[in-house]
């Protein structure tokens, strides 16, 4: 019973749109009706600003490494470790508070295995920022950040934990479809400034 109400919890604090509360709060927006429609903080950020997207980024990281944290001080079970990593992407991918709706998920997922699997987690990130600098796309390096982060749990022989980055890896990437299709056709809109 402990192990099913710390998921729903889990699902639920996955669920609060920071994105929208920061957007609303200090820029007097909602960030589904601009940009691309979502809570997540590269969509904050692009419509309030860096230091709003940054907050943004801590708050939905947080809740992805709060829930799995503290599961972990009571429970060692990879399953149940890897469901709670889950149950909060899950939560702000497809948000009860917001008609089922959300945001994309990388930032929730980067605090979950922050707790999980955190040097996995930091060459993932090396990786995003690696990409990001190259391409100027905020979009592939992220789903370049969950590719690699799959590829580093099993190269460090977290199979158990692999597993369950590959099948949040695969909602980012569906959440991702738009961004592809754009990174496809050269439409993408990249964050290095043009030079004129």
């Amino acid at each position: 019973m402990l192990s099913l109400g710390w998921i729903a919890v889990t699902y639920l604090l996955g669920a609060v749109p920071f994105g929208l509360f920061v957007g609303r709060i200090f820029c007097g927006i909602d960030p589904r009706l601009d940009g691309s429609h979502n809570t997540g903080s590269t969509n904050v950020a692009r419509l309030c600003g860096f230091r709003y997207g940054v907050l943004t980024l801590l708050f939905d990281a947080g809740k992805g490494f709060l829930p799995v944290y503290l599961a972990s001080t009571f429970s060692d079970s990879t399953f149940f470790l890897g469901l709670v990593a889950l149950a909060a992407v899950a939560g702000h991918v497809y948000s009860v508070f917001l008609d089922w709706k959300g945001g994309k998920a990388v930032a929730t997922t980067v605090g979950a295995f922050l707790a999980l699997a955190p040097g996995a987690l930091l060459l993932s990130c090396l990786v995003f920022i690696g990409v990001v600098l190259a391409s100027g796309f905020v979009s592939l390096g992220s789903l370049a950040l969950v590719s690699a982060l799959v590829l580093f749990l099993i190269l460090s022989g977290q199979f158990g934990l692999a597993f369950f980055a590959a099948l949040i890896a695969a909602l980012v990437f569906y959440r991702h479809a738009d961004n592809i299709q754009r990174l496809a056709h050269g439409t993408e809109k990249s964050w290095k400034k043009k030079k004129n």
